[in-house]
């Protein structure tokens, strides 16, 4: 096991790590993204900031008449609402054209609503002062009064012809050299082209074979795009020739429900040319929701999911390369900013709610703009889906934000603590869902650790067991109620529901839940919120994502009952490798270790891969194949010197349970060390010890800080112990606590 060098601002993170204990633990320390060597990394940091009060009426008529109530507001609004900003432009004097939607969130509710593209002028908030107010300067009105379309529109028979968000579902705009605007829009999915001053100047550009529920030429033929899927994100040639719309969601019937379609279209032809790209998001209900050409075939997309606040995941922008493809053809792509974690040393916004602190994000559900600025710095934006969305201040309409990136070159300096994401970071989150995964990345974790189990239909996904009454909503589906059964599991009688009698299609519909929520009753909010995750998407995220010092996050997979998965057909070590393979995280130098408590798995997968393997030992009991096979030996004897050095024939470290490190008193005290470290280090293994949690009746007696068991304790004194001891790297529910130490 490879000791990670971690690097981090010991002070600062130490600072908010603490104030975690009464403050969201979304508020956590950290974030890097790709690194220029091996001793530096960007450090996004939020340098500018301003923002439109939800409530900003524009003038026009009434507007909301049919808008969903939400957060205290009722329409119609005495004038135009301006329900964020969905694309924008910069013109590089200071003003940007920035480009609402269709309104109100469908074409039924959003007849009143104009579209309109927005000339404003941010005052900046930034390190020198500034108000953070956008000052709306001007608007044009998108129109048809050229009467190019041959189509009813909802101001059919005015004289301008003036589009509504019952027309159309603008999304993204790209402008041309000649000061036109080409738009990209859903209910067809069409692209738009207007004039400088708004007006439609051609019929709108379908794309083949591709229609939503509202194309007004579907007549009675079948959508091949779900509502409100269509071009979210467009982005344009350098040489303005060519545009590439992005299809925000999958095909309907699409088998890979994470496979995003990117097409070109030739402005001068003005056809699409045929060329396609292929993009897999994080996870299937991930969108795209913006794209901004920086070089020639060299473009950054927004990803997000639709969750809000403190129960965010993904709001990511990513840079892909057109030329270069994985070995599963999708475009590779590269983290560039986690707008869930910036640094924001001034301070800017502070007190603006959740989300507004010395690490700063922007938790909206319509992350919707990302533009590169000319010094380099990122614009990103928010659609704020007036007055629904309450990201910030629950009960409160979110603002429209502009927000200012610099990713900052910093230096990095080593450290030699390896800190794992236990099931993520399972102490904020419920345990192996991407949103835990996400919460121990952005709390300065090393690694992730999934542990494995299979489908029916042999499909490795995270869950603890592959019995789920207590980790997903099983219970509570009567369509599974006859699953629920008794099996014998490495020789214990198991009542419950169980992931291999379930295909994935069935298992994806269930929702994961808190497994103590008597411990972790705060982690009971997200209950039902999130999918089971496969293990081909955490090491995606993993490979994608970005550690505290700039390198890429590990992923730590435990094979779970391997002897029992291998009685039923469904062996686990096989499609763990191929997994492995597709996301070319296969070899030695990969940021990967592969643990299991049975010996005879890791001696099969050592022929199978060349990345790491450690051996879980627990205090008590024996490997279940060893069972199987009538061998005597106990964990106890593999901490032997003997049996450590027969483990460093087929593994490179040890996932010790923390007591045989340092066993406890009668009194409940840590006592003095054991000598397996020190054993292990002279085999040539690093130790792992797990796992290290906050609550006191996890901790040892002189590191709980009251008799309440559910009480948060001295997790980072107890961790200090075991540093001291000799142990590289940490297992802990708080990935948070556990970066500080050391």
């Amino acid at each position: 096991m490879r000791r990670v060098h971690r690097a981090i601002a010991t002070a600062a993170v130490a600072a908010t790590a603490a104030s975690l204990l009464i403050a969201a633990p979304a508020a956590a320390s950290g974030n890097q993204t790709t690194p220029t060597s091996k001793m530096h990394a960007f450090e996004p940091t939020l340098v500018a900031w301003a923002e439109l009060s939800a409530d900003h009426l524009a003038e026009g008529p009434a507007s909301g008449a049919q808008a969903s109530a939400g957060n205290g507001r009722q329409g119609p609004w005495d004038g135009q609402v301006i329900p964020g900003f969905s694309a924008v432009l910069d013109n590089g004097d200071g003003t940007f054209w920035a480009q609402p939607d269709n309104g109100f969130g469908s074409k039924g509710n959003s007849a009143d609503f104009l579209l309109r593209n927005y000339l404003v002028r941010p005052a900046w908030q930034t390190a020198q002062g500034g108000d953070g107010e956008i000052a709306v300067e001007r608007f044009i009105s998108y129109n048809d009064r050229n009467s190019v379309l041959d189509f009813p529109i909802v101001n059919d028979a005015t004289e301008e012809r003036l589009l509504t968000g019952a027309d159309f579902d603008i999304e993204s705009v790209v402008r041309a050299k000649d000061g036109t605007f080409w738009v990209g829009e859903e209910f067809g999915p069409f692209l738009l082209h207007f004039d400088a001053e708004g007006t439609l100047i051609e019929k709108p550009f379908a794309l083949d074979g591709v229609a939503s529920p509202q194309n007004p030429y579907l007549g009675g033929a079948a959508p091949t795009l779900p509502a409100s899927r269509g071009f979210e994100a467009l982005a344009g040639s350098v040489n303005g020739r060519y545009l590439y719309p992005i299809v925000e969601g999958a095909y309907t019937g699409e088998t890979d429900l994470r496979r995003r379609e990117i097409h070109e279209f030739d402005t001068k032809t003005r056809a699409y040319t045929g060329r396609t790209w292929n993009y897999q998001t994080d996870q299937e209900p991930n969108v795209i929701g913006d794209a901004f050409t920086v070089k020639n075939d060299v473009l950054l997309v927004v990803e997000r999911d639709d969750f809000e606040g403190d129960q965010a995941v993904t709001k990511r922008i990513y840079e892909i390369n057109l030329k270069k493809t994985d070995a599963e053809g999708y475009v590779e792509k590269k983290l560039v900013l986690d707008a869930l974690r910036i640094s924001n040393p001034d301070a800017l916004s502070s007190g603006n709610g959740y989300g507004t602190g010395e690490v700063w994000s922007l938790p909206v559900q319509s992350l919707e703009t990302v533009v590169q600025l000319k010094d380099g710095n990122l614009l990103i934006a928010n659609d704020n889906n007036f007055p629904g969305n309450d990201a910030r201040v629950t009960g409160t309409p979110d603002d429209t934000e502009f927000a200012v990136i610099d990713l900052d070159r910093t230096k990095i300096e080593k450290e030699l603590i390896t800190v794992v994401g236990h099931r993520g970071a399972s102490g904020y989150r419920p345990e192996h869902t991407l949103a835990a995964y996400e919460q121990a990345i952005i709390q300065c974790a090393d690694y992730i650790e999934p542990d494995v189990v299979s489908t029916k239909d042999g499909v490795l996904v995270a869950r603890h067991e592959n019995e789920i009454g207590g980790t997903t909503d099983v219970s509570a589906r009567p369509e599974f109620a006859d699953r629920r059964t008794t099996k014998v599991i490495d020789g214990a009688n198991i009542t419950g529901w169980f992931t291999e009698d379930f295909t994935f299609a069935e298992l994806r519909t269930l929702r994961a839940k808190e497994r103590l929520p008597q411990v972790r009753p705060g982690n009971t909010a997200f209950d039902g919120l999130y999918v089971i995750p496969t293990l081909d998407e955490v090491i995606d995220l993993a490979r994608h994502s970005i550690s505290c010092d700039g390198r890429q996050i590990g992923v730590y997979p435990e094979t779970k009952h391997p002897s029992y998965f291998d009685s039923i057909g469904l062996s686990l070590e096989e499609p763990l490798v191929a997994a492995l393979q597709a996301n070319g995280v296969d070899s030695a130098d990969a940021p990967v270790i592969v643990q299991s408590f049975e010996v005879s798995n890791l001696k099969d997968l050592s022929a199978l891969t060349d990345v790491t393997l450690a051996q879980l030992v627990n205090s008590s009991g024996r490997p279940y194949d060893f069972a199987l096979a009538g061998d005597t030996r106990t964990y106890a004897d593999l901490v032997t010197p003997t049996g450590l050095a027969g483990i460093a024939e087929y593994a490179q470290g040890v996932g010790a349970e923390k007591s045989v490190l340092i066993p406890r008193t009668p009194q409940g005290t840590l006592a003095a060390p054991s000598p397996v470290i020190a054993d292990a280090h002279a085999a040539g293994l690093d130790v792992h010890g797990w796992t290290f949690r906050l609550e006191n009746q996890f901790l040892p007696a002189e590191f709980r800080s009251s008799s309440d068991p559910a009480a948060a304790g001295d997790l980072a004194g107890e961790i200090q112990v075991f540093l001291d001891a000799g142990m590289d790297g940490i297992f802990s529910d708080h990935p948070d606590i556990a970066a500080t130490v050391g």
